[in-house]
């Protein structure tokens, strides 16, 4: 029997401090009402405290799963990290991940795909499962989008938020689990969405740093015009590829970059509203965060068989879209 990489557990992290649009009106010349029209945010969560960064929420998203799944650290063969928002440039968050949980026995690294990284990280992971190499393997999403934004730009300041989730992948040889995937990639679209400064390019000069080079950089209209097309073209491919029609999706699970790019994808899908899986208006997008967050917050009301597409789509231009059988009732 065909061994596939089945999610067997889920658990999320944000950090307490709320920076809710109201805030943000003190902030930058913008109002409440203009953020949620068009964005469908509320507030997000913002990591708060010296020498924090994304392994600190991902380590407490693990320790989260490791407790709920009743498994030590040293268990687990491999992490995994989706992330734009490394600790360092190196070594990996994985690598710090693995030490501050003691998880003595895994290895494992980071994954750059900007919002498509947990996707990208779940299938290169479940790789690893349907090989036959490892029985336990953690997938992260994770980012501190706060280190990364300009809170003077109006336009991208409103959007970003920082959060990480995480989920257990074990073998299933029942038919649950990862079952098909489509992944793309379009780097015409680097002019669009990234960050300038910082890498081997544009390494980091008192200059650019004056110059405001390490910031998040996006040309909203055009990122908005491709995410709507690139998101819906693989969730309606995925479900064509797999006989799929939209009343035997149970649920959506698409990026949380903007509420308008969402409900284009259920649009496109046949999908209706009470089967997209939302939580863009407590979070913002926190990037390849997003995804395991909203598994997380809708854990229990997932049932075993139901037919899950995962979507996303990210600065590069990087998309993609994911059918996974769910394979267990949340207790």
């Amino acid at each position: 029997m065909k061994i596939r990489a089945s999610i067997t557990g889920v658990h999320g992290y944000v950090p307490d401090f709320v920076l809710s649009n109201k805030v943000l009106e003190t902030m930058v010349d913008t109002n409440s009402e203009w953020i949620e029209t068009r964005t469908g945010i509320k507030e997000r969560r913002i990591l708060k405290g010296k020498g924090l960064g994304t392994s600190d929420m991902a380590v407490e998203a693990i320790k989260g799963l490791l407790k709920k799944k009743n498994i030590s650290a040293e268990e687990i063969d491999m992490i995994i990290v989706g992330t734009v928002t490394p600790d360092h440039i190196f070594p990996s968050t994985s690598n710090i991940i693995c030490h501050k949980l003691g998880a003595k026995n895994a290895w494992g690294y980071d994954i750059s795909a900007a919002c498509s990284g947990f996707l990208f990280s779940l299938i290169t992971g479940s790789q690893f499962i349907e090989s036959g190499r490892y029985k336990k393997v953690i997938v992260v999403g994770a980012d501190k989008m706060s280190a990364i934004v300009d809170y003077t730009d109006r336009s991208t300041c409103v959007i970003f938020g920082d959060g990480a989730g995480a989920v257990l992948l074990e073998p299933d040889t029942t038919g649950y689990g990862i079952t098909d995937s489509i992944l793309r990639t379009d780097g015409t679209g680097k002019k669009y969405l990234f960050q300038q400064g910082g890498g081997s390019v544009q390494p980091p000069t008192m200059r650019s740093v004056a110059n405001q080079e390490h910031f998040i950089y996006q040309e909203g209209q055009a990122v908005f015009k491709f995410a709507v097309k690139g998101m819906a073209d693989v969730s309606a491919e995925i479900m064509e590829r797999n006989n799929l029609k939209g009343e035997d999706v149970a649920w959506l699970v698409p990026h949380q970059a903007n509420k308008r790019i969402i409900d284009a994808t259920a649009n496109r899908m046949g999908v209706s509203s009470d089967k997209v899986m939302l939580n863009i208006q407590r979070y913002g997008n926190t990037t390849s965060g997003t995804i395991p967050l909203c598994l997380w917050d809708y854990e229990k009301q997932m049932k075993k068989g139901d037919n899950i597409i995962l979507a996303a789509f990210g600065g590069g231009f990087t998309w993609g879209s994911i059918y996974v059988k769910w394979a267990y009732d949340s207790k």
